[in-house]
């Protein structure tokens, strides 16, 4: 049975965008996407600063999805994004 690391090791290895596209969208529903890009929006948001019940509001989501994404940002998750910014 495959774990989270296999997953993880096979988007490793993907050489190419189109590939790697293709692999996701095998892997993940429509409403899984939305989902994925909806918490990167709340974590890109409240790196910048922005209040958790603006951010709640404004996409939608409940305030517990965005501590959520508060909560693993407090565990130093998402350090890609400090280097995409640089």
């Amino acid at each position: 049975m495959s774990d989270f690391n296999d997953v993880i090791s096979l988007i490793r290895h993907t050489p190419d965008e189109a590939l790697l596209t293709d692999l996701l969208l095998g892997l993940t529903t429509d409403k899984e996407r939305h989902e994925l890009a909806q918490r990167l929006e709340i974590v890109k948001r409240l790196k910048a600063g922005e209040p958790q019940a603006k951010i709640a509001e404004s996409l939608g989501v409940g305030v517990a999805t965005v501590t959520r994404g508060s909560k693993e940002l407090a565990q130093g998750r998402f350090k890609i994004l400090e280097r995409l910014v640089q």
